[in-house]
């Protein structure tokens, strides 16, 4: 970690790689110290990630704050450690994510499904549903890419992430976050109401904003026309400018 850089740690969603961040972590590279993060399969509880992202954290800077970008299951992860552990989190970007995922029962359907399919199933899976995943204008060779890296992740891994969301409900505290958030939300989100879920943690978080990314799917950081470094640039220039008034 530099001096003259902020630390900024990607969490992934339920691919758990952190593989998915090949197009944004170069544009964020020269304003941020970034760190990807990988998720353990073989945890099950919401506690033990955020003990994994402390040990990841002091790793690289004992002391150092950081802001937290969490994408989906990744989100979930990084409002628990902001909960957790406060004093280490300088700032939020959670981008299509829930403080509680509901509808549970298709949480329950999807374990017992992933419990069953035959694991090298899931290519077709994806290239079926495609469609409700990814932003529109995503290109050929994105979808490509992104099918090749999935490649690395394990049933395991996809059955304990979806195990921890039946218990994982941050909604009664989300007042308690002090670090500045912003909350990205996908217009064309078929798999979680992001927008709708998007508002709902700003107006509890305290320090919040919430940006809609137009014409885009849940799965929106591969896609050519999404800079997070633009955004993030933008919502600091704002943070600086409110502590000026």
């Amino acid at each position: 970690m530099t001096a003259e850089k902020p630390l900024m740690v990607l969490i992934p969603g339920m691919d758990g790689t952190g593989l998915l961040f090949y197009r944004q972590a170069p544009l964020l590279a020269p304003r941020f110290d970034v760190v990807t993060h990988r998720l353990r399969d073989d945890r099950d509880r919401m506690d033990g990630l955020v003990d994994d992202l402390l040990v990841r954290l002091n790793e690289v800077s004992p002391r150092a704050e950081a802001i937290l970008v969490g994408e989906s299951f990744g989100g979930a992860l990084a409002l628990s450690f902001t909960l957790a552990h406060p004093a280490r989190v300088a700032g939020l970007v959670i981008v299509n994510s829930f403080p509680y995922f509901r509808p549970q029962l298709r949480l329950h359907l999807a374990i017992h499904g992933l419990s069953l399919l035959p694991w090298g199933a899931m290519r077709a899976v994806r290239r079926a549903t495609a469609w409700r995943m990814h932003s529109r204008h995503t290109r050929p060779e994105d979808l490509r890419r992104f099918r090749s890296l999935m490649r690395q992740t394990t049933r395991a891994g996809y059955v304990n992430r979806l195990r921890i969301l039946t218990g994982y409900d941050v909604r009664p505290r989300l007042r308690g976050i002090q670090a500045p958030a912003l909350f990205l939300a996908s217009s064309d989100d078929h798999l979680v109401p992001a927008v709708e879920q998007a508002r709902q943690m700003a107006g509890a978080v305290p320090r919040a904003e919430t940006r809609v990314l137009d014409g885009h799917g849940h799965i929106c950081l591969i896609a050519p026309d999404l800079n997070l470094l633009e955004i993030v640039d933008e919502w600091q220039r704002s943070l600086r400018t409110r502590s000026l008034t």
